[in-house]
């Protein structure tokens, strides 16, 4: 469950066959691809997509062979919601940099996206036998788990990467859904009331610890918390977004319809 899948827009090394040799290039193109980088990176992290999409492409053409700029390329992709680019995309990266576990966490989310679960969780394995500690992947290989169904295994994911990054706060309240999917509703509330305290413009925990609190009779603790949550985000009033994109667990999406219809 994630708002969207963890990615990683990188700029990692590669081995020297996987980049055009310097004394190939002019020092005009240089510092054209210089300055593309510049731009793509600043227009990826201001959400400029269709720009940085843009500038991804045209380094591809100076640097074909450089896996990053796939990678790069995908997740701009992945922001526009062309899914099916964004893999081939990925799966260029991946055949470039077969040792780099970035491209696998991004295809893991496209994959994601498109629904095809298991293909996810073994992008994100891969990831893990790359890099063990990789919070990110446990996370979301979490939330395809989760796509399947296999919420013991998903609250399993979700705890690792929460223990691996405690910092990590998306991690901790999916952990905290699937203890509600689970019929662990105690549990549940007692970690989604420990979040607001450390994050309090978490919407995500206060929405979550709403409905659990309706549902065992606490109105009055459940209407403080959803005047908070509107005021910072009034998705959480559209089931359907919560299902189909946030991805809240079936008994957590009907605890807060049950709210919604008061």
């Amino acid at each position: 469950m994630a708002l969207l899948c963890l990615l990683c827009i990188t700029g990692w090394s590669f081995p020297a066959r996987a980049q055009s040799e310097p004394s190939e290039l002019s020092l005009q193109v240089v510092q054209d691809i210089s300055n593309l980088r510049q731009k793509a990176f600043a227009a990826s992290q201001k959400g400029q997509f269709t720009e940085a999409e843009t500038y991804w492409s045209q380094l591809i053409d100076y640097l074909p062979d450089e896996a990053a700029l796939w990678s790069n390329r995908g997740n701009v992709r992945v922001s526009q919601n062309k899914l099916e680019e964004a893999l081939e995309d990925y799966n260029r990266a991946v055949a470039l940099a077969p040792d780099q576990p970035d491209p696998y966490l991004n295809r893991g989310a496209a994959l994601e996206g498109l629904g095809r679960w298991e293909d996810a969780i073994a992008d994100y394995s891969q990831v893990l036998a790359l890099n063990p500690d990789d919070a990110a992947a446990y996370n979301n290989r979490g939330n395809a788990q989760a796509g399947l169904g296999h919420w013991e295994v998903a609250l399993a994911d979700y705890q690792k990467a929460a223990d691996l990054d405690p910092k990590f706060a998306f991690a901790r309240v999916n952990a905290a859904l699937a203890e509600y999917q689970l019929g662990n509703a105690d549990e549940a509330i007692r970690q989604f009331r420990s979040l607001p305290r450390r994050y309090p413009n978490f919407a995500d925990a206060r929405a979550a610890l709403t409905a659990a609190l309706w549902g065992q009779g606490q109105r009055g603790e459940a209407e403080s918390n959803w005047v908070a949550v509107i005021g910072l985000d009034r998705r959480y009033r559209d089931l359907e977004w919560l299902s189909t994109v946030r991805r809240w667990p079936p008994a957590m999406v009907a605890a807060l319809e049950k709210f919604l219809n008061l």
